[in-house]
């Protein structure tokens, strides 16, 4: 299994004192977890790409190439990119470009986004988004095959016997759909033969494998059963103490509130959120042996091959975030390896 952190990039208020983090100081604080991330033996680094004021980073190629510069082994990749209001053939090009400068370690997870945003910034009709999603993945999937192609479809000019350049060094570039929770999405993966991203904001983890369980179906029927593999990214704080869990109910409910009347979010109450981290349920936010048995739990009920920890949220102090990813790298990481090697024998 694969254990990686991520990044949204969100520059929420600090409780307490209503100030944002400047995109600035955003952008320096995930360079070096990413840094601090790979010297702990995490296998993986994501960042999200958000058009908002509440977010830092809209290009992840762009930032993940700078933390290429500073690594030599973790993974990098998307989550996600925003497929629907982008170029494939730029998406192709950025993500190439980062494979070549990183020695081979770039990922693309694309999604449709659950956000307004990008669509009326790049003025896509999100009526017809899911037909314009499923246009782009089709091109991108060309792409990576294809070094030289001539393509015609309905939302972008057509593609004359054109090179698209640079080439990744991974051939293909992997590329995973993210997945919140809809069915025809997953399906969609499992035809593809793709690795499905599965973001968890919620509900049990026993829950999630209705989803799982058509994504697979949906593969198998397509005879790609052997390419299958699902990631599991949810939200991490690794506490010292159970009490120490609880404490960081104020920056989850910071993170996930809404911003401006009308806007996207929603508020959880602390019953609520005591719920979210109770055994068995999606948040991986309590002791390090409590987030390891939510992650050999994803294992045995939903066959995660990777899990993706959302790490620095609705302000956390840089100190704290840093305390997390320690425990999560050093005491999370290792039981949950020594664990599954057991298992095999």
């Amino acid at each position: 299994m694969e254990i990686g952190i991520a990044s949204l990039s969100d520059t929420q208020s600090v409780p307490g004192t209503g100030g944002l983090f400047p995109a600035g100081t955003r952008h320096t604080d995930i360079l070096d977890h990413a840094v601090l991330a790979e010297r702990l033996g995490l296998d993986l680094f994501g960042l999200g790409e958000h058009h908002s004021v509440d977010f830092a980073v809209s290009s992840p190629a762009v930032v993940l190439s700078a933390v290429a510069a500073r690594t030599s082994s973790i993974r990098l990749a998307s989550a996600v990119t925003v497929l629907s209001v982008h170029d494939p053939v730029r998406v192709y090009q950025d993500f190439a470009t980062l494979d070549l400068i990183s020695g081979g370690r770039a990922e693309v997870c694309v999604g449709r986004s659950a956000f307004p945003e990008p669509f009326a910034l790049f003025g896509v009709d999100t009526a017809g988004y899911d037909t314009v999603f499923a246009e782009k993945l089709d091109l991108l999937l060309r792409l990576r095959r294809e070094e030289r192609l001539s393509w015609k479809g309905r939302f972008r000019p057509p593609i004359e016997d054109s090179a698209v350049v640079p080439r990744s060094r991974q051939d293909p570039l992997p590329v995973w759909i993210g997945v919140g929770g809809s069915p025809e999405s997953a399906e969609r993966a499992g035809r593809l033969g793709l690795p499905m991203m599965l973001g968890l904001i919620g509900g049990s983890i026993a829950g999630a494998r209705r989803v799982v369980d058509l994504y697979r179906a949906a593969g198998e029927r397509a005879g790609h059963a052997d390419a299958l593999r699902v990631g599991v990214a949810t939200h991490v704080f690794a506490a010292e103490r159970p009490g120490d869990a609880r404490e960081v109910y104020p920056y989850y409910r910071e993170f996930l509130r809404p911003k401006r009347p009308g806007g996207p979010g929603f508020t959880v109450d602390p019953a609520q959120f005591a719920a979210g981290i109770a055994p068995g349920n999606a948040l991986m936010i309590g002791t390090s042996e409590e987030i390891t048995a939510k992650i050999l739990q994803t294992r045995r009920m939903l066959g995660a091959d990777r899990v993706l920890g959302l790490v620095d949220w609705g302000g956390l102090p840089r100190p704290l975030v840093e305390e997390s990813i320690t425990r999560y790298a050093t005491e999370v990481a290792p039981a949950v390896r020594s664990a599954l090697a057991a298992v095999r024998g």
